[in-house]
C-alpha cells in the first residue's frame, strides 16, 4: 500500500512539498542525504546535491557509517560519495519548488523536512547458483518546504503564467504565377467505311500489283574432281628369328649302395 500522509504533520496550503515512491536506490544512502539538507536554505541543498551528484563533495555519515572510510574533506570524519542517492534528492526538491512556485509562494524556501525510509522489500536469490540471500529493497524519499516569502492573509494568489512558445517567421517564399490550364483538343476519330467498300478496295489493289518475271533458272558449274593422296604404307623393320634352343637331356644320377 501507498502512504498517503507525510512522516510529519504540516498544513498543504502554506507548505509546498513532494515525494516518491518505490525508488531503486539505498535507503541508508537517502537517509544520510536528508539528514545533510535538512533546515538548510533551499537554493544551497541545490547547489551542494550538484557537487556530491559530480563526486566533487562528499557527504557526512552520522548513522550507518560501520566500516566507512575517514575523509580529509570533513576533517577526518567518516563519510562517502553517494551520486545515485544525491541525484534521487535533488529530483525530488526541484519537484517540491516547482510546486511551491507554480502556487505563486515565491522563490525561495526553507527545508523543513527531508527524510527517507524502506518501502519494500522483494526476495531475491544470488546470481551464478548460490544458496545466499539477495533481496531487492526500494524506499520512499519525502521533503516539505516553507517558503520564506510570507504573503499576507485574504491576499489570493495567482499562479505565474506560461510564456507562449515563440513562432519562428518562416521566409516568405516568392508566390510563382499560377499557370492557366490550356484547352484540351479533342481529336476527331475518323469514320470507319463499311465492310463492302473495304473488300472492293482490296480487290483493286490486289488486281493492280504487277506480276513478277519469273527468272530463269541457273545452271550448275561442275568443279574440278580434286583427286586425293593415296595414304603411305607404312614398312615394318624385319624381325630376325632366333633358332630354337634344344632343351638338352637330362642325365640320371647313379644312386650309391649304402649300406
Amino acid at each position: 500500500m501507498i502512504m498517503e500522509r507525510y512522516t510529519t504533520e504540516f498544513d498543504r496550503e502554506e507548505f509546498a512539498c513532494a515525494r516518491v515512491e518505490d525508488a531503486n536506490v539505498s535507503y541508508k544512502d537517502l537517509s544520510e542525504v536528508c539528514g545533510r539538507i535538512r533546515g538548510k536554505n533551499a537554493d544551497w541543498a541545490v547547489e551542494f546535491l550538484e557537487k556530491v551528484k559530480e563526486g566533487k563533495a562528499a557527504v557526512l555519515y552520522k548513522r550507518h557509517c560501520k566500516k566507512i572510510g575517514h575523509r580529509r574533506e570533513l576533517g577526518g570524519k567518516k563519510g562517502r560519495y553517494p551520486k545515485k542517492a544525491s541525484a534521487a534528492v535533488l529530483k525530488v526538491l526541484k519537484s517540491a519548488m516547482a510546486n511551491g512556485r507554480v502556487r505563486g509562494m515565491g522563490e525561495t524556501y526553507e527545508i523543513v523536512n527531508a527524510a527517507a525510509n524502506s518501502r519494500y522489500q522483494y526476495g531475491r536469490v544470488a546470481p551464478k547458483g548460490r544458496w545466499a540471500r539477495s533481496d531487492y529493497e526500494t524506499a520512499r524519499i519525502e521533503i516539505v518546504l516553507r517558503p520564506l516569502e510570507s504573503v499576507p492573509k485574504g491576499v489570493e494568489v495567482t499562479p505565474p503564467k506560461k510564456e507562449a512558445p515563440k513562432e519562428e517567421k518562416k521566409p516568405e517564399k516568392p508566390e510563382k504565377p499560377e499557370k492557366k490550364p490550356e484547352p484540351r483538343k479533342i481529336e476527331e476519330k475518323p469514320k470507319e467505311k463499311p465492310k463492302k467498300e473495304m473488300k472492293k478496295e482490296e480487290s483493286k489493289k490486289e488486281e493492280k500489283k504487277p506480276e513478277a518475271k519469273k527468272e530463269a533458272p541457273k545452271k550448275e558449274e561442275k568443279k574440278p574432281e580434286v583427286k586425293k593422296p593415296e595414304p603411305k604404307k607404312e614398312e615394318k623393320p624385319e624381325v630376325k628369328k632366333e633358332p630354337e634352343k634344344k632343351p638338352e637331356p637330362k642325365r640320371e644320377e647313379k644312386k650309391s649302395d649304402v649300406k
